[in-house]
């Protein structure tokens, strides 16, 4: 409440009654979130200070939508739902990218969202301060809205919410909580645990188990596609058995990017790995797992998998039933949670005997040596000495060679992340990007999101690794602040062109160089390492190639966040990108 319009602490000492924001917070902490991203208003003061009494981790941001982007990678790492809050007014409008993002990253977020009390918003007046009507503002862009109206309502909505956003094809939903329920208090039972009030480790019908399993047991050259939701559920070590029985390749989608730990020499990048097309194009099987087979991966029928598409059998790992068939057809759809279909097929294959993908050790071999030799054609690139930047192939292969172990990588930027598809030395099990919604200047909020989850949740404090270009790192460089605050041993490298590398290729393309470029370039007076000492984080400028893996290496050792500024050459990341063909296929329009 504000402050003209007190209830009295009196009140609520005098009452046995659970505040409708303490029993909030019961819900969530139910379902094993204990982290909250948002910035407080009258609204929410009482359960951001609960919060923190009761061992949360509590981050306010400086802009909302950076906090929902904090939330979304939160759930990425902790394979649960996560929390936002949103203030009424302007702090809901600016969390509306983040939201937006949510909905096509299929991030479920919980975005609960402060609004004037009932009686103001009824009445016809002009002129209302912080005040909009909400619901219809975002009603399109979540996959379930709701408002608490009355106390006694609290459990239902945050449930339905909850279970709306972990259903089917995961993404966030909206909670309205107007000012005149926050401190009214209910007589209410513990809160009950998921299981007991949404459907949970769903798994998949025995009879198409049995008929997968016989799929598997008859081919000769199967293939494991693994999208990005295999990470985001936590379900690595799950598919691992099931890899170790088959003895195959594992093919990531572009956003399934991270690596299960003891798959990584088996694993290659669906389209940016020479391994990956042939992988597909001679396999007689695929599982897919966790993936929506959108454009990036060709939806399962064009491209790379056309050739062979006769011999070719399809098994489809997939929670949301109305998924099945769209993209392409199956012959044995699994509807269910990958976290227990996995492990269903696994125990129908357990005795089986399976030969194993025949051409396996020869494909490790040959990705093996492709990494080895793309590193080896890097270092014949620029290295920053003399009076031309850094090419950018050696940037990345420099600095994903210096990443820490047990790290996790945060990928951000345009021209930088086509570069990282093929020139990337790293094998992380945790990567965080913006794979499907193209919504660069995510970065910086997801790694701090991701880190701070992941610590809460481990109790230990993993490096992070940002890898960005400076255009993206721009969007929300305040948030460098609560990388300082919370002291993450986060390094933030920044190739540095002043220019939106991307679009500076695509007006090269359609018209070629000495044309106009209006609107992609920017000052070159910027230094990043500067804004960072700032902040308070440490900075360094490294022109050198050879003098990039020192100093991540001298960042870590120090600890804290520190931003690495590094020029690199821009003709070349404007329009000598790596595969880009590969890359412009996810934009064919019409051929798919």
């Amino acid at each position: 409440m504000y402050d003209d319009q007190p209830q009295t602490e009196a009140t609520q000492t005098a009452s046995k009654g659970v505040p409708v924001y303490k029993r909030i917070l019961d819900l969530f902490e139910a379902e094993g979130i204990r982290t909250l991203f948002g910035i407080p208003d009258p609204n929410f003061v009482h359960l951001f200070l609960e919060a923190e009494k009761r061992g949360w981790t509590v981050v306010s941001p400086h802009h909302e939508a950076s906090a929902g982007h904090m939330a979304a990678a939160a759930s990425r790492i902790t394979g649960k739902p996560a929390l936002c809050i949103a203030t009424l007014g302007p702090g809901l409008a600016n969390a509306m990218p983040a939201i937006q993002c949510a909905k096509v990253e299929n991030d479920p977020v919980i975005f609960l969202g402060g609004q004037r009390a009932r009686v103001t918003e009824r009445r016809v007046r002009r002129g209302r301060i912080q005040f909009v009507r909400q619901e219809p503002m975002i009603e399109d862009s979540v996959k379930y809205s709701g408002s608490i109206e009355y106390a006694d309502q609290t459990d239902e909505i945050i449930r339905e919410a909850l279970r709306v956003a972990m259903s089917g094809t995961p993404g966030p939903c909206y909670i309205e909580y107007p000012a005149h329920v926050i401190l009214e208090e209910l007589d209410v039972p513990a809160a009950l645990p998921p299981s007991m009030y949404r459907l949970v480790g769903q798994g998949a019908d025995g009879d198409r188990i049995a008929e997968a399993a016989e799929l598997i047991k008859a081919a000769k050259k199967p293939i494991l596609l693994v999208g990005h939701a295999v990470h985001t559920t936590r379900s690595g070590a799950k598919v691992k058995e099931l890899a170790d029985l088959m003895q195959c390749p594992v093919i990531q989608t572009s956003g399934g990017t991270s690596f299960i730990p003891g798959l990584e020499d088996r694993t290659f990048p669906y389209g940016f790995s020479e391994v990956s097309v042939d992988a597909v194009i001679e396999s007689d099987l695929v599982i897919a797992l966790a993936t929506e087979l959108g454009e990036p991966s060709h939806y399962g029928r064009w491209r790379h998998w056309v050739d062979n598409e006769a011999n070719r059998k399809w098994i489809y790992v997939q929670q949301d039933p109305t998924a099945i068939g769209v993209n392409r057809s199956f012959d044995v759809p699994l509807v269910g949670d990958v976290r227990a279909v996995v492990p269903q097929l696994v125990r129908a294959l357990q005795g089986a005997n399976l030969p194993g993908h025949p051409s396996l050790t020869e494909y490790i071999e040959r990705e093996a040596g492709q990494i080895a030799d793309l590193y080896e054609e890097s270092t014949t690139r620029d290295d920053g000495t003399g009076n031309v930047p850094m090419n950018t192939a050696r940037f990345i292969t420099e600095a994903t060679k210096a990443f820490p172990k047990d790290g996790i990588m945060i990928r951000d930027g345009g021209a930088t992340v086509v570069f990282t598809w093929t020139y990337n030395q790293a094998k992380p099990r945790d990567v965080v990007w913006n794979q499907n919604y193209g919504h660069i200047g995510t970065g910086l909020p997801y790694a701090t999101g991701a880190m701070l989850a992941d610590q809460a949740e481990t109790g230990q404090a993993r490096p992070g690794m940002l890898m960005t270009s400076d255009s993206s790192f721009l969007f929300h460089i305040g948030e460098l602040e609560v990388a300082v605050r919370k002291n993450l041993p986060l390094v933030i490298v920044v190739g540095v062109d002043f220019q939106w590398g991307l679009e500076v290729g695509v007006y090269r393309g359609y018209f070629g160089e000495g044309t106009a470029e209006p609107g992609v370039h920017w000052s070159d007076k910027v230094r990043f390492d500067k804004i960072a000492e700032g902040f308070g984080a440490a900075g360094e400028f490294v022109q050198r190639a050879e003098d990039l893996g020192p100093a991540i290496a001298r960042a870590y050792q120090r600890g804290g966040p520190t931003v690495i500024h590094v020029p690199i050459e821009p003709k070349a990341n404007a329009t000598d990108k790596p595969q880009y063909a590969e890359f412009k296929t996810w934009y064919a329009e019409g051929t798919q």
